[in-house]
């Protein structure tokens, strides 16, 4: 019979008079890799805020190694023996990966820290596992994949019976996830316990023993394999499919060439060298970096916070100052905190970027009263009398979009527009990108992780340190790995119409 790691039963939690989680239920066995996909993310956080520590619950129970932790009937504020991996590290920056494993771990009592045993305790550990990490490095300069690693060693030397790693393929490559589904795995068979939580179901379909639908702070089902795939589909992706499906029928429909309008000639960075793209008129382009050094590089590069060492970028023949082209314009990563200026209104936010086409906005009454009659149905009632500070979530992200297709450029670089977005909210900026694709705005998204970008994309480059490692046209989608989000769109759309057979020069 297999043991039970951690259980929550009946589980409801109320903050602030407001209810978090209700009737919850979930079981993770010894072993096991439990999947959660996020349907919505509402709730979460409590649901990994109880994980640790033992709040106040309004009813339930808490189980963690066969024993109560937790109950509505008491409390008493301990913390469980889980670790939770996030994007965000939970590393000491400033110390190095065996200080962070061994020296800040509650209980160590040496007075004396000798650096060499603590290195020579560790080095088993990677070796067990085949990664090659310094136990001297300092964690500030580790990969976003080592910082992962490091966590789960952590938590494993610290007897730890349960991991959490959170939405981790935000920020490590394709080849990374899969290797650390190998050390996943290894650690499974040791009798270790995963809650591997996600936002798209074909990535817990290559990992999972078993998937729990999460929406609205309750677990919807739990699916197994072979149901898993059918009913992730049944109750996650039915109208975004519909919306995807839609937008690929779009693009069969489109029978003129487009048009080249920008050119990345050579571009090189301290990092990668001899960039060589186009980006074409009204398309979406999709722009995948191989390695997290190349994706910051580049970045910095959209961003104007590095220059290129050679080569230049030309818009319609002529070279162009990136940053400062007032027909380009950049999307940051969650630009719902990143590009809202909280001293301005509403209004001087929206004007921000259209600023650069015409100065005289600022002081211009009828610019302005244009632009509340053309927006203020779309924006909502109210919308200009408020500061950024008043808006939900969406109406700031619904302001820098709006904001930028007044900007009225020809070309948007979109930082991963789609990362650590729930379900509700990725179709909603799927709507917002979509928007910018039908005013024939080209739309370049670059990411790590392809996930939601190629429900749009017409082309994926993929991109190393020598520059452009591969183009794949959209006729070849279907060919792309089984972890890829809507690759059974792509396969359905090649059976309709079928294009060249250049699958066969994928990456793996």
């Amino acid at each position: 019979m297999r043991r039970e790691i951690f259980r929550m039963e009946r589980v409801t939690c109320i903050e602030q008079g407001i209810t978090q989680l209700e009737d919850f239920n979930l079981q993770i066995y010894e072993g096991e890799i439990m999947g959660l996909l996020l349907i919505n993310a509402y709730g979460i956080q409590a649901f990994l805020r109880l994980l640790c520590a033992n709040l106040p619950l309004y009813d339930g129970y808490v189980y963690y190694g066969g024993a109560v932790v937790n109950s509505w009937r008491s409390f008493g504020r301990t913390y469980n023996r889980i670790s939770i991996v996030q994007t965000r590290s939970s590393l000491a920056e400033g110390l190095t990966v065996s200080d962070n494993v061994f020296v800040m771990r509650h209980g160590f009592r040496q007075r004396i820290i000798r650096p060499a045993l603590l290195k020579k305790q560790l080095e088993p550990f990677f070796q067990e596992i085949g990664v090659d990490i310094s136990a001297d490095m300092y964690v500030e300069k580790l990969t976003a994949f080592e910082r992962i690693v490091v966590e789960i060693l952590r938590a494993v030397i610290l007897g730890h019976r349960l991991i959490v790693l959170c939405e981790i393929s935000a920020i490590v490559s394709m080849a990374e996830r899969e290797k650390l589904h190998e050390i996943i795995r290894h650690y499974g068979d040791k009798g270790i316990s995963f809650l591997y939580i996600s936002l798209h179901y074909e990535e817990l379909l290559q990992i999972c023993d078993r998937v729990s639908l999460f929406a609205h702070g309750r677990i919807q089902k739990v699916t197994r394999h072979p149901e898993m795939e059918e009913d992730a589909l049944r109750f996650y992706t039915g109208e975004y499919n519909r919306m995807v499906r839609g937008r690929l029928e779009q693009i069969r429909q489109v029978s003129r060439e487009r048009k080249p309008i920008l050119f990345f000639d050579g571009i090189s960075c301290d990092g990668f060298g001899n960039l060589n793209f186009e980006v074409r008129e009204g398309e979406c382009l999709v722009v995948q970096s191989l390695s997290e050094r190349v994706f910051h590089k580049l970045v910095s590069f959209l961003e104007g916070e590095e220059k290129a060492e050679s080569g230049l970028v030309r818009m319609e023949g002529r070279p162009v100052r990136f940053q400062k082209h007032k027909r380009i314009a950049v999307l940051r990563e969650e630009p719902a905190k990143t590009m809202i200026f909280p001293e301005l209104n509403n209004m001087d936010n929206l004007c921000f970027g259209l600023s650069r086409r015409m100065p005289r906005v600022w002081n211009g009454r009828r610019i302005r009263d244009s632009i509340r009659q053309e927006y203020g149905k779309e924006l909502g009632e109210g919308f200009f009398s408020l500061y950024p500070d008043q808006l939900s979530e969406r109406q700031k992200c619904r302001l820098v979009y709006t904001r930028i297709l007044l900007q009225r450029p020809k070309a948007v670089f979109c930082i991963q527009p789609f990362k650590g977005a729930d379900l509700p909210h990725r179709m909603f900026i799927w709507q917002m990108l979509k928007m910018l694709l039908d005013k024939n705005i080209a739309v370049v998204i670059l990411a790590v992780n392809l996930a939601d970008s190629m429900s749009l994309a017409e082309r994926l480059l993929r991109v190393n340190a020598s520059g452009v490692a591969e183009e794949i046209d959209r006729n070849a989608f279907g060919s792309l790995p089984a972890t890829v989000p809507w690759k059974y769109l792509y396969q359905e759309s090649e059976t309709k119409n079928p294009g060249p057979e250049n699958g066969s020069q994928l990456l793996p």
